[in-house]
């Protein structure tokens, strides 16, 4: 009896009126532009000998996923923001920027532009709750009591920023489109037609969303800085700094390993502090706003198969 194929774990990320995915070999991204239609981006994945053996690495993995998300993300990211309101007329010209822009050195340069974004903000949610923490330190003076003030007030913070930022009419929309990429995925899962009835039966909640990588790296981070002193001050920062690959390498493992036992009744919940994070950073899509990430995942099933029966070898007899 034949072996059955495990299908390929798709994952994408919501964009400005749209969704990308991203799969073994391509990114799509497909946006709803201002006159309605819909427009899409199509990248190949760039191979990186380098990069795929660090990728074989436990904890370092994670390190190098975030780095190709960043320069991934960043230029779907800009594709959608500025393709979204142009006038159909500029089309041709925006195209040949993005053709001058789709080499290698161009993904370096998106790499940087986003490690660089997150490590700021990861250095802002990561040292702040150091000084507020520290402000209670008269009243809850021991190691253990800083620790847990310090993830508190992290988590507090991320919770008031995500709430804040969902306020907005933009990001509303973009947490839409967040969940209709989860459901779509969701809906790809469960090995059914991919329709809209269908996606909108589907969760908005996922196991493998960078959501709940981020809660994660609070809950690994306050076990880690309990191997660290918390005293005297400046020790404490730089701990914080140097830690912060650790923390985010054996977040990622984390959030793989709930993503293997999602199934698993027990072990499922170890997967629940991240799901309700997602409650937060997504919101139920419109029919059409599904229907813009369906088109964005089809359009990757297709441009995937390609490229598959293009590296399949020939066998055609000479």
């Amino acid at each position: 009896m034949s072996k059955q194929k495990t299908p390929p774990a798709y994952g994408g990320q919501a964009v400005v009126e749209g969704v990308m995915f991203g799969g073994k070999r391509n990114y799509v991204t497909a946006i709803r532009r201002t006159d309605g239609s819909i427009d899409f981006f199509r990248l190949p994945r760039v191979p990186n000998a380098k990069l795929a053996a660090f990728k074989k690495i436990p904890f370092l993995r994670g390190i190098i996923a975030l780095i190709e998300a960043s320069a991934n993300g960043t230029k779907h990211l800009n594709f959608s923001s500025e393709r979204y309101g142009l006038d159909p007329l500029d089309d041709d010209q925006l195209e040949n920027e993005e053709k001058k822009g789709s080499g290698l050195s161009m993904f370096f340069s998106l790499a940087v532009i986003g490690v660089i974004s997150f490590l700021f903000s990861k250095f802002v949610f990561t040292l702040v709750p150091v000084f507020l923490a520290e402000l209670t330190r008269p009243v809850f003076p021991s190691d253990a009591a800083q620790i847990g003030i310090e993830s508190l007030f992290k988590l507090i913070l991320l919770l008031g920023y995500i709430y804040f930022l969902s306020m907005t009419p933009l990001i509303k929309r973009v947490f839409q489109y967040h969940g209709a990429e989860h459901k779509v995925i969701n809906c790809y899962e469960q090995n059914l037609p991919i329709t809209v009835e269908n996606v909108q039966k589907q969760s908005r909640l996922h196991y493998r969303c960078g959501s709940s990588f981020i809660l994660f790296t609070i809950i690994v981070g306050m076990f880690v800085y309990l191997l660290v002193p918390t005293d005297p001050l400046w020790v404490r920062i730089l701990d914080r700094i140097a830690l912060i690959p650790i923390v985010l390498g054996i977040s990622f493992e984390v959030l793989q390993l709930t993503n293997r036992v999602r199934n698993i009744p027990v072990l499922k919940v170890l997967g629940y502090p991240g799901l309700w994070l997602q409650l937060l950073t997504t919101k139920e899509p419109k029919d059409d706003q599904v229907e813009v990430a369906i088109e964005s995942f089809n359009e990757l099933l297709r441009l995937e198969d390609i490229s598959e029966q293009r590296e399949k070898p020939s066998h055609n007899v000479i």
